[in-house]
């Protein structure tokens, strides 16, 4: 735990350090090429931090942070694209919008308001299923699957929102929601556009989508523009998941994961394309048959793609236990300061 924390500190104070010198230095490189070479060390800076730490919860949270987002969000600012363009008015907004997965919401309203009930709900939930765990043996791998799936829903929606929550005490300015309750999605398109951590779709669109689309619309029609437009931006998701899955487990990609997203990507085009079709005829499904759909397509292709690497390699159960040791922490030092 002490080497851990070190190690935070040491990595943290020099990912604002290279944060800075983009801030100070970078922005004064006319957008292009230039500014391009003046922010890839900090590019390979952070993709070496997660090396540093042992923890799944460590590694992981700074390869989702610094390695993909930040890097993405960089990469972009260099042509004058993404979250961090136009440029934040001040250094400290600067290192937040970078480093977090967060925005500044686009149509401020007066009031940031903050579910407080539903993040409270959120953590008795998984509490519960950390629990869970010890009568795993006891279990279908049906249930197992949905306990899974709801441990990595309910710890990246607690993780987003203790950022959000720090950020927006920090800044003080009207954030854009990271999620928008997933389980109420009714097509893929809406699950991984409009739901599921926000921030990422906001990233894939100007570095992904959009070029490719432009690119290829010169020799495709508009249908296969799209389509591919849409497969690329999942292909790089499932590539950089692979490289989140290495720094997590320290194991060589299976292409598992890239799988998963691969065919997500395809049937996400697909129903786009089947979508503009069956509108046009005035034909739709029903809401509720259509969220099982989506949510049991999701849930399934989750157990057969992407969640057995974590499982042969002991990261799910890991990432319960260090959770329960993090509580446990907090539970000693609550009481040994009589708070």
């Amino acid at each position: 735990m002490e080497e851990e924390l070190k190690n935070f500190i040491k990595v943290w104070v020099s990912a604002i350090i290279s944060i800075s010198y983009c801030y100070y230095i970078s922005t004064r490189i006319k957008a292009g090429l230039s500014r391009l070479l003046s922010v890839l060390p900090v590019c390979a800076l952070f993709l070496v931090f997660p090396l540093f730490f042992s923890s799944v919860h460590s590694s992981g949270s700074l390869s989702f942070f610094l390695t993909w987002l930040a890097n993405f969000k960089l990469i972009l600012f260099s042509f004058d694209q993404g979250p961090l363009f136009p440029l934040p008015p001040n250094l400290t907004r600067f290192i937040c919008f970078t480093c977090f997965p967060i925005k500044p919401r686009e149509n401020p309203t007066s009031q940031n308001e903050i579910p407080k009930w539903a993040f409270a709900v959120k953590v008795v939930i998984f509490g519960i299923l950390l629990h869970l765990y010890d009568y795993k043996q006891h279990l279908s791998p049906i249930v197992l699957l949905i306990i899974y799936s709801l441990h990595i829903y309910l710890e990246l929606e607690m993780i987003l929102m203790l950022v959000k929550l720090l950020v927006y005490t920090t800044l003080g300015c009207d954030l854009e929601p990271q999620s928008n309750e997933p389980y109420l999605a009714t097509s893929l398109q809406d699950f991984w556009g409009r739901r599921w951590n926000l921030m990422v779709p906001a990233i894939l669109r100007p570095a992904v989508y959009f070029p490719v689309r432009q690119i290829t619309k010169r020799i495709l029609n508009s249908d296969h523009a799209l389509f591919l437009g849409v497969f690329a931006s999942f292909l790089v998701s499932g590539a950089v998941h692979e490289l989140i899955f290495f720094y997590i487990t320290r194991e060589l990609p299976t292409g598992e994961v890239t799988w998963f997203f691969v065919i997500h990507g395809v049937c996400t085009a697909a129903e786009v394309a089947v979508k503009k079709r069956i509108i046009v005829r005035g034909w739709r499904m029903s809401p509720m048959v259509s969220r099982l759909l989506t949510v049991g397509f999701v849930v399934a292709t989750s157990g057969w793609l992407f969640f057995p690497p974590l499982i042969r390699s002991g990261m799910i159960e890991r990432l319960a236990n260090e959770a329960l040791l993090s509580i446990d922490f907090v539970k000693r030092n609550f009481f040994m300061f009589g708070w």
